[in-house]
């Protein structure tokens, strides 16, 4: 990676990174994740307790830095800084703004109080997710739907449950949609099914399920649109997809939520909805 030119904002840092991982060491990985999950804290941290929430080595930050075109840390950091001034507090920004105003008390665990814990932290996440995400990606995604015969749509564990509304949400507007539930072991022979008219849309968090992987490659085999839905830029399927959206949700006690994601597939399938109507489709069904 000697010949890859320091990137001038972060946006062009996060693609870089995202271009390169699958060729960076173990401790690499470790710290790429980390800039990507935490920009806010990189943007202020020492080497000393970033290496210490990452989980590595001091002297792996500069060596990041470095892999990266940057003379040292102290550079690449400068890019985390400009985009804090420029942009909306960030995700983590949030989520700590919140545990300093509502507190976070971890034996604070009834019912009621569990709820509101919860309810405070998927405001935070919904607020973020109409925040961040691209008017221009929604576009392209409820295009590439529209032109599409029918839907294909697959996500395991997890996963499942957003992919299954999905589903049932796009059957709700009278489009033909496909869940890959992969019944009886059948991933393989279900994704036979994908035309190159088709849209696959898949769902896939952290650890990124191989089911998943494998009817997304057998999608993108034979041309067909891939419609992204996952939690991190450096997700397997990101790089291959015609679309990607990358859902932060809320997480208490290692619980995450799921309302983010159900959320923007209703508003893919409502948006949809609207666009075929505009062309003289049936109206919505109430």
């Amino acid at each position: 990676m000697s010949d890859v030119l320091a990137p001038e904002s972060l946006t062009d840092l996060k693609e870089t990174i995202k271009q390169h991982y699958s060729k960076l060491s173990k401790r690499l990985r470790q710290v790429a994740e980390f800039v990507l999950d935490a920009p806010s804290e990189v943007a202020f941290g020492t080497v000393a307790t970033l290496s210490k929430e990452a989980g590595v080595h001091p002297s792996t930050w500069v060596r990041f830095a470095n892999a990266f075109g940057f003379s040292g840390f102290s550079e690449m950091q400068k890019l985390f800084q400009q985009n804090l001034i420029e942009e909306a507090p960030s995700y983590q920004d949030r989520i700590r703004l919140a545990r300093e105003v509502f507190g976070e008390d971890f034996n604070q665990q009834s019912p009621s109080q569990l709820l509101t814990r919860f309810s405070n932290a998927n405001a935070i996440a919904l607020g973020h997710l109409g925040e961040t995400t691209s008017a221009e990606d929604l576009d392209k995604a409820i295009q590439i739907l529209s032109h599409a015969h029918a839907a294909h749509i697959v996500g395991v564990r997890r996963a499942f449950v957003v992919a299954s509304y999905f589903a049932y949400a796009l059957r709700n507007i009278d489009q033909k949609a496909y869940l890959v539930d992969g019944v009886g072991g059948m991933y393989k022979e279900q994704a036979s099914a994908l035309d190159k008219n088709d849209v696959l849309i898949a769902v896939s968090f952290h650890p990124y399920a191989a089911e998943t992987q494998s009817v997304a490659r057998s999608a993108l085999e034979k041309n067909v649109p891939l419609i992204i839905i996952t939690d991190n830029q450096i997700s397997p399927l990101a790089s291959i997809a015609s679309v990607c959206f990358v859902v932060k949700e809320a997480e208490i006690d290692s619980f995450r939520s799921l309302s983010s994601s159900l959320c923007l597939a209703q508003a893919l399938s409502i948006g949809l909805a609207y666009e075929l109507q505009s062309k003289g489709n049936p109206p919505l069904k109430k």
